[in-house]
């Protein structure tokens, strides 16, 4: 025995275990008992204690976690809702972290570790334990990273459990805490896409009613909607079912020992006419022969030993409780130590295990006390080891009781059910089966075949006990092979086929577990969510229906092609998953395999969204709320280079305008508009090589067809940076989101100027895209609209020039051209015949202007020698922003270069001597 104490933090999963399990060390610590201190956080306090491990003395401290001590979740950058698009999710960086309520928790920790030399685990012993054990083990080894480490495997707090447990430390499992990690990231990766996918498209399109609708989360879970689909496909099978009557013939024998009824041996007949003739042919030859009498014994056998399903759907079919409420008080019974731990997938006891001795626990019981008195009697001969059920997580052994009790002073009803269910089970499934005597006779009527059985319960044994099953049956009169009678009634009688019944919790349960959706541990967390997403209803008889909203759901994702709803993509994950925890796959494998499978669908979803739009509106009233059009409307774009201080994101006003906008509006109002014929816009997660202050993300759109030239692709991947021609054209071309608006209110963005500023520079948008030169738009580009039936060279109608102007750019010839726009139909003027030129001037405007800029001013809506940009107020105006005035508006030339100042002639900023309208007077 080792002189030295050495000391150890123990750690475990819940306060209410760490205090059992230091009340039943310290009672052997021989250290003058157990003392108690808080820790950093009020709810996990700490436990010291003398306690011999293998003769080695040891100072143990003992405290707890409250379930997981860390969250994942995906990085600043992707949190929001609006911040991306969502399939950018599947790559998007995550990160476990400890959240704020639980900092105090991994203070206790950090403190106790550094004062210790080992850490013992005694987590709950299952996977999602071993990956807590692992959280845990990460914040203790960042503060001491010398620790000896041990697991502490225990499946029911009791001392003999406890202590065994604590001799026999061993080493924690990875491979268990890697295939948690794996799911986490799945569950959190596919179900945050398809949640901000399916609720934005559908929230303001629809009037869903749940009651709280400004926060209504249309949510996704890849375990919890394929359960929605077990529900809608039952509730589908029956709305299609169709009833059809049918025809059967019934015979009865009645004699002085009782009545026989036996029944056709074809069933049922749909055809009428074809049952008829039967019907007749037997009434014509009435006379039954005996053709076999069949006589044998027959066993019914008791359930396997409890599994957390079994449990569950017992507990529902005989209690009527609920799944999520069934692991509440289960879990509460095991922490004050009356049953086993209640989450395992075992159905087997080990050959170790002392059944006796747990039956021997039950002797004093008033109810089931007499019953387990006789399993212990050899002479009786009622004990039998209890059969295996092929299932063994090898974590813990099937739920039983561990300690007696004939009802606690704090236990509800349920709490006494419960109890009372995992004891019967528990002593049904050591007990030998029911012995019954049965008796089959078969007769032959007109040559049609009939069929009557009959039970007689020899030896009940395991029935005594598991007053849930039932084994009747009627006792058969005496029949002879070759015995002759005449029925005492043969009848015709008609049915109609009826559809099979909505699922109850059990058959739900069933159907999971066959699935493999979801673990023992969480499938009534899934049911469950489906209740409180209303996505279905669960009436008295525990049974399931889909709500519109369900039904709805599934319906869309049925119509795209892709079974989402189905449990064949989350059978296969929870098959990876336990690959990762038996070490066959690594969890960087599942994860790439999982998630470019579920991205593919969701890809696909996102394709065909409108097979969501069109099931929904079945079953909802169309909303007129403006619509977001994409799922990521408000996703960030780029940084503002007006403020400096925010980013700015695609948003859509509440006129249906399309915007790039800074996020700190009203403090800052820079914004770029956006072609008023686009019809859905997404920011992608590419990003554009040249435009700065970067990263500016690009941003896929989708134009509507008749609203752009026929030359331009519907689908582009444009940058709002300055860089894009063709959205720069497309924006000539189609105009821009309203802005000036007549009667908008203060405070709103439509107020917004066309020009972008996000530069810290006025933007290029000013450049004609068809010449690529200043001074006119798209819009009024010469070269775009010259009649085409004027001559190529003609004089000018006032005969003060000569058809070839000099261009006063390049010096080079001008030609005479018509205009055909419809603001400047028939207007004159004169181009520049260098195609790497592009100069023009307006025949009216060269008088106006002889000695001026040498480009005209165009009427209608080519007038954009004066448009303003306002670049941001509040935080102020875009750093290095060149030529602006005291109220932070920028003017432009005619050649679309920023200049400052105001008229000389009248004082006004928003024009200048050339054009002011006082020179004119």
């Amino acid at each position: 025995m080792s002189g030295r104490a050495i000391r150890v933090l123990n750690v475990a999963e819940k306060p209410s275990v760490a205090k059992s399990v230091a009340e039943i060390l310290s009672r052997r610590g021989g250290g003058g008992g157990m003392r108690v201190r808080d820790g950093r956080s009020r709810y996990n306090r700490v436990f010291e204690f003398e306690y011999m491990i293998r003769n080695q003395r040891c100072m143990m401290a003992m405290t707890s976690v409250t379930g997981h001590l860390m969250e994942l979740d995906f990085d600043e950058r992707y949190k929001k809702w609006h911040s991306c698009d969502p399939a950018a999710l599947y790559q998007a960086p995550v990160r476990k972290f400890v959240p704020q309520d639980k900092l105090d928790i991994r203070r206790t920790l950090e403190e106790e570790a550094r004062k210790c030399e080992w850490l013992v685990l005694w987590l709950d012993c299952d996977r999602e334990g071993e990956n807590i054990a692992y959280e845990v083990i990460e914040v203790c080894t960042a503060a001491k990273s010398n620790l000896n480490i041990y697991r502490a495997h225990f499946s029911a707090l009791i001392e003999r459990e406890i202590h065994e447990a604590a001799q026999n430390l061993v080493r924690p499992n990875k491979l268990f805490a890697d295939a948690v990690d794996a799911r986490q990231e799945i569950d959190l990766r596919i179900g945050a896409s398809f949640t901000r996918f399916q609720t934005m498209l559908l929230k303001d399109a629809f009037i869903i009613n749940l009651g709280e609708e400004r926060n209504l989360v249309l949510s996704y879970g890849p375990c919890q909607f394929p359960t929605l689909g077990f529900i809608v496909e039952r509730y589908w099978e029956i709305q299609a079912h169709e009833p059809e009557e049918f025809w059967t013939v019934n015979c009865s024998h009645t004699s002085e020992e009782g009545t026989a009824s036996f029944t056709w041996l074809r069933g049922h007949l749909f055809d009428y006419a074809s049952a008829i003739v039967i019907y007749e042919m037997c009434t014509e030859e009435p006379t039954a022969t005996v053709i076999n009498v069949k006589n044998q014994e027959k066993y019914k056998y008791p359930p396997h030993p409890l599994n957390t399903i079994e449990l569950q759907k017992r507990a529902s079919r005989y209690y009527r409780m609920s799944s999520e409420h069934t692991m509440k008080v289960a879990e509460e019974l095991y922490q004050a130590g009356f049953i086993s731990y209640p989450r395992t997938e075992t159905d087997n006891f080990s050959p170790n295990t002392d059944l006796a001795g747990i039956v021997r626990d039950q002797v004093e019981h008033p109810v089931w006390g007499p019953y387990a008195l006789r399993l212990l009697d050899p002479d009786a001969r009622l004990w039998r080891n209890p059969s295996n059920g092929g299932h063994d997580d090898k974590a813990h052994p099937p739920i039983h009781p561990t300690k007696f009790s004939t009802g606690e002073s704090n236990w509800t009803q349920d709490h006494a059910k419960l109890y009372e269910l995992v004891v019967r089970h528990f002593l049904a499934c050591v007990s030998q089966p029911a012995v019954g005597a049965e008796t089959t006779v078969e007769i032959d009527i007109a040559g049609e075949q009939f069929q009557a059985n009959g039970r007689a319960i020899i030896a009940k044994n395991y029935l005594d006990v598991y007053r849930f099953d039932s084994w009747g049956g009627s006792l058969l009169p005496t029949y002879t092979v070759g015995q002759q009678f005449i029925p005492t009634s043969l009848t015709l009688d008609s049915g109609v086929t009826r559809p099979p019944p909505l699922l109850s919790e059990a058959d739900l349960l069933g159907c999971m577990d066959k699935a493999g959706i979801g673990t023992d541990a969480t499938m009534h967390d899934h049911i469950k969510k489906l209740l409180d997403r209303c996505y279905a209803t669960k009436d008295a008889n525990t049974r399931f229906s889909p709500t519109n909203l369900g039904e709805a759901l599934v319906m869309g994702y049925d119509d795209m092609g892709y079974e989402l709803w189905k449990p064949y993509l989350r059978s296969m994950m929870e098959a990876d998953m336990r690959a990762v925890s038996m070490g066959t796959k690594t969890k960087s494998q599942v994860l790439e395999i999982c998630l470019q499978q579920m991205k593919a669908c969701f890809l696909d979803a996102k394709t065909n969204k409108a097979k969501l739009l069109d099931a929904m509106q079945l079953f909802f009233q169309r909303s007129n709320r403006p619509q977001g059009g994409d799922v990521n409307q408000g996703a960030a774009v780029r940084p503002c280079g007006a403020c400096f201080e925010s980013d700015m994101a695609l948003k859509r006003t509440p006129n249906g305008s399309l915007m790039v906008g800074c996020m700190s509006y009203p403090l800052c109002r820079n914004v770029v508009w956006l072609p008023g014929s686009i019809s859905e816009a997404s920011v992608t997660t590419n990003i554009c090589p040249t435009c700065t202050p970067g990263p500016v993300f690009m941003i896929q759109f989708k134009f509507r067809r008749l609203e752009i030239p026929p030359n331009y692709d519907v689908n582009h991947l444009g940058c709002i940076g300055g860089c894009d021609s063709i959205l720069r054209a497309l924006t000539e071309i189609c105009g821009r989101g309203q802005r000036n608006i007549a009667g908008t209110g203060r405070g709103q963005e439509g107020r917004e100027t066309p020009r972008s500023t996000t530069n810290g520079t006025h933007s290029r948008l000013l450049s004609c895209t068809n010449c690529n030169q200043t001074g006119h738009s798209f819009d009024d580009c010469p070269s775009r609209f010259v009649n085409p039936r004027m001559p190529q060279s003609t004089r000018s109608n006032n005969g003060r020039y000569s058809d070839q102007l000099p261009c006063r750019q390049c010096g080079g010839p001008c030609v005479q051209r018509t205009a055909n726009t419809e603001n400047n139909r028939g207007r004159k003027f004169y181009k520049c015949q260098s195609e790497d030129c592009g100069f023009f001037i307006w025949e009216d405007n060269i008088l106006d202007n002889a000695g001026g800029q040498g480009v005209g001013r165009a009427r209608g809506r080519g007038a954009r020698s004066a448009t303003a940009s306002r670049s941001g107020r509040g935080r102020g105006r875009a750093r290095g922003q060149r030529s602006a005035n005291s109220d932070g508006v920028t003017f432009m030339t005619a050649t679309g270069e920023p200049v400052s100042g105001r008229c000389y002639i009248c004082g006004d900023p928003s024009h200048f001597a050339n054009t002011c309208p006082e020179r004119v007077r």
